[in-house]
């Protein structure tokens, strides 16, 4: 059995991933448990899992969760938020879900990555800020990177095992690959009119059509941003050049990925929209273990249907697809850029319209000569995030 860390433990990812633990009992010890401050969800999963260590990074959290396992008697570890990287560097954990959204699952994920782990990458936005540094990392620690996200993991099963084993450094004519063809729902917002974007509050965006996702990734499955960062993360993951990458609208979200081939033939993966799918793929180490996730029906599906992005629509998107060969600079900015947007817009402090403009601002406003290194990459997550905030702060959008 291999010992599991679940980064992201009590959010949707966390849940997937449990579930399929649950299925597979003999493949896996959770030995560690990460969250942010959810401490009635950890308290349960340590009662059920009883991983040897568990964390919270709020520090509050952290002394309510420790009052609940000393009642339960529960010989769980707690340990401070300043040991976590240690521990994901020990030889106490074998493979690593890093599922922790956004730019805080940086760190981590490249903790486990210096340390040689087998990482099953859910955090997209670790490769959007740090890209080539991140799979230089790989190679030079010999991690093992397996792709989670839907579309990522379709793509890696639609490929030769050549491809599976080059993560990173694909070559991806060489192998007879045309172009990776990356599908997206199109969000709630599909079909709404333009005219009454102004007026989308948070709770009708989080409202996704097929996928149960938390907040930010939904608003940005609203607006497509989580498409663009993908498309960001596709990139680095499979060494695209800007005429092998791209994004087709599928409402219906059972192809989640393709590739197209040389002699014209195109491979997909198909399934029903459930995370627990590429999550036992990579846990089963590319082999078909038990997920706990419905067969798809296909009698139960009127058709599929394929449309090309409206950027109009999209404006999130475009910017994404147009920083992603700019450099690593304008990924990070980007992505730091909208995270604040997104949060203000769930704040109600700004409209649903107004998440690309601020990002766009933001671009156009920091230029930076190209950072050669992970700390140099978070400042400029930092100088971003202030430069959206005072935006917001300022109305200058």
């Amino acid at each position: 059995m291999k010992n599991l860390a679940v980064l992201g433990a009590t959010g949707s990812i966390g849940d997937s991933t449990l579930s399929v633990c649950r299925h597979n009992p003999d493949l896996y010890n959770v030995q560690f448990l990460y969250a942010a401050s959810n401490v009635e969800k950890m308290h349960s999963l340590c009662i059920e899992f009883k991983p040897k260590y568990v964390a919270l990074s709020n520090t509050k959290a952290a002394l309510a969760l420790s009052s609940l396992l000393n009642e339960s008697q529960l010989d769980c570890q707690i340990i401070p938020e300043h040991e976590v990287l240690a521990l994901l560097g020990s030889d106490e954990v074998d493979s690593v879900m890093a599922a922790i959204v956004g730019a805080a699952g940086l760190k981590t994920t490249l903790a486990s990555i210096y340390a040689g782990k087998e990482i099953f990458l859910a955090n997209k936005e670790s490769l959007v800020m740090s890209g080539a540094l991140l799979i230089d990392a790989v190679n030079q620690h010999g991690a093992t990177l397996w792709p989670v996200d839907s579309e990522h993991n379709a793509i890696f099963q639609s490929m030769s095992p050549t491809l599976q084993n080059e993560i990173g450094r694909c070559d991806l004519e060489a192998n007879g690959v045309s172009k990776i063809l990356l599908t997206g729902s199109g969000g709630p917002f599909l079909d709404k009119p333009l005219d009454e974007f102004d007026a989308i509050s948070p709770e009708m965006a989080i409202k996704h059509p097929n996928w149960s996702m938390g907040p930010k990734i939904s608003i940005d499955s609203a607006t497509m941003m989580n498409k663009g960062l993908e498309y960001i993360e596709a990139r680095w993951l499979f060494n695209t050049k800007k005429d092998q990458l791209q994004v087709i609208i599928h409402p219906q979200s059972v192809i989640h990925s393709m590739v197209q081939y040389q002699d014209g033939s195109v491979i997909s993966q198909m399934g029903n929209p459930d995370m627990r799918i590429p999550i036992a793929h990579v846990m089963g180490d590319n082999s078909r273990i038990k997920s706990g996730a419905k067969p798809f029906d296909f009698f139960a599906t009127d058709s599929f249907t394929f449309l090309e992005p409206d950027y109009k629509r999209y404006p999130c998107l475009k910017l994404a697809i147009q920083t992603c060969y700019e450099g690593q600079n304008s990924t990070t900015i980007l992505n730091a850029a909208n995270e604040i947007a997104v949060q203000a817009f769930l704040e109600k402090k700004i409209k649903f319209t107004q998440i690309s403009n601020i990002v766009d601002s933001v671009l156009n406003q920091l230029t930076y000569p190209a950072a050669s290194s992970i700390e140099a990459l978070l400042e400029i997550d930092k100088i971003a995030r202030s430069t959206a905030f005072n935006i917001i702060h300022r109305g200058e959008f």
